[in-house]
This record gives C-alpha cells, sequence and structure tokens, in this order.
C-alpha cells in the first residue's frame, strides 16, 4: 500500500511543540506517532479493501472438474486484488493526470469482473430443476412463450462469437426479462437492469475442460444452476417495487 502525500509530510515533519526534551526522546516520539498512522492507514485500508469470497463449495459439482473450479478461483481472486490496487492507486495520484483517466477507466473492467464472477459462482451449484410454479418461470413462460424458447435464446447467447457474458437482465421499468451479451466484463450492461442468471463464455470458463465443445459446457452449466437462488433474485426485486 502507498501512503497518502500527507501520510509523508507527517513522517518527516512531526513535531512536539511547547515541551522540553533532549533529541533522543524527540525521536521516539515521532517514530511513534509515525508507526500509529502507518498502522492506522493499513488497518482503515485493510476494512475497506474487497476480500474474496470462499466459493470451495461449488468443488465435486457434477460436470465439472475440480481443477477447472480452482483455476477459475484463481482468477477471481487476480480481479478482486487488481481492483483493490487500482483503487489504493486512484488515491494517491493527480487527478487530472493522464495515469488517472487511464487507471479510472481499467477499474471499470477489473471491477465489474470481479462482480461478474460473484454474481456466476452465486449461481452455481444448484441441485434441482427449476420450480414450474415460482415465479421466475411463470414469467419467462409468460414473456418468451415457453420456459424452451427462453432457454434457446440464452444458449444462442452463450455461443455467439466473442468471449463475454452471457446474462439475464430484468429491466423493472418495463418488467421485461432480457438475454444480453456482455462483451469483455464492461460492455453491453443494461442500466438498471437487474441481472438474474449470469453465465461465464470467457474461454477460461470452459475449454481446460471442454476444449471448443462451448455447448457442452453450456450443458454443464444448465445441470447446476441454483434456481432458488435465480428466482430470488427476481422476487426481490419485484419486492422492492412494491
Amino acid at each position: 500500500m502507498k501512503l497518502s502525500h500527507y501520510s509523508h509530510r507527517l513522517l518527516f515533519c512531526v513535531k512536539v511543540p511547547n515541551i522540553k526534551i533532549d533529541k533522543q526522546a524527540a525521536k521516539y516520539i515521532d517514530c511513534t506517532i509515525m508507526r500509529f498512522f502507518i498502522l492506522f492507514q493499513l488497518l482503515a485500508a485493510s476494512l475497506f479493501a474487497y476480500v474474496p469470497k470462499d466459493y470451495s463449495y461449488l468443488i465435486g459439482s457434477p460436470g465439472f472438474t475440480d481443477q477447472l473450479f480452482q483455476m477459475h478461483f484463481k482468477l477471481y481472486e487476480g480481479y478482486v486484488k487488481n481492483t483493490n490496487d487500482l483503487l489504493d492507486k486512484l488515491e494517491n495520484i493527480d487527478p487530472s493526470s493522464y495515469e488517472y483517466g487511464a487507471l479510472k477507466r481499467r477499474l471499470g473492467w477489473e471491477f465489474d469482473g470481479m462482480k461478474l464472477h460473484e454474481l456466476y459462482f452465486d449461481n452455481l451449484g444448484g441441485v434441482v430443476p427449476i420450480d414450474k410454479k415460482s415465479p421466475l418461470y411463470l414469467a419467462l413462460v409468460q414473456q418468451f412463450g415457453s420456459f424452451e424458447k427462453w432457454k434457446s435464446g440464452f444458449i444462442g447467447v452463450g455461443t455467439m462469437r466473442g468471449i463475454g457474458w452471457a446474462l439475464l437482465y430484468y429491466d423493472s421499468e418495463e418488467k421485461k426479462l432480457i438475454n444480453t451479451w456482455i462483451n469483455e466484463h464492461d460492455g453491453g450492461h443494461l442500466v438498471k437492469g437487474v441481472p438474474i442468471l449470469i453465465m461465464d463464455v470467457f474461454e477460461h470458463a470452459y475449454m481446460p475442460q471442454f476444449g471448443l465443445d462451448r455447448l457442452k459446457y453450456i450443458d454443464a452449466f444448465f445441470n447446476n444452476i441454483n434456481w432458488p437462488l435465480a428466482n430470488s433474485r427476481y422476487t426481490e426485486n419485484q419486492k422492492n417495487l412494491q
């Protein structure tokens, strides 16, 4: 962690006014204050830093190898680390500088990469098919004509050429469910849209196990969807509108 501009000034300019003490005692007091200030900054940084979530419970999910998940978790932790690093750097550079602008743009990519992975891992680990009486299922049937027709459209998004994400978004204003492609991590999000179901289709999400067979990966994904959680994302939004 880099210390702020004012931290550096304090380290070298600590004074103890109106107290007569020898140089050795003054040096000791300066060092004590300095250490306290550094400790305070480190503690504050740790309190506000993002912490990787534990998704080890997904190990053993049918259709996925343990190695695929372990590698994926490591990549996710990298997004968390990079988000914290960028936020720290942005606090310590001139906002009018070129570097500040470049890092601000990068922050969106790292931050969205972190959050999308969390949404993705959260909606895995399911063991039961979607409840045909659930509000989400009924809404999908009402809007798309059938669950299978919606699923076909979602898979169509997931098999588009390129790297990114397939998302089922809910537009709460118009009460519409929309299958959406997110390019990379930060391009294509629907403003005010609520993520209901998230599927990672970056190459690292499937190629180590499935090679180029993305459809086989998508089949494994659908067999592991946590439908109660996806339904709760939908119904919680409904409650917030009431």
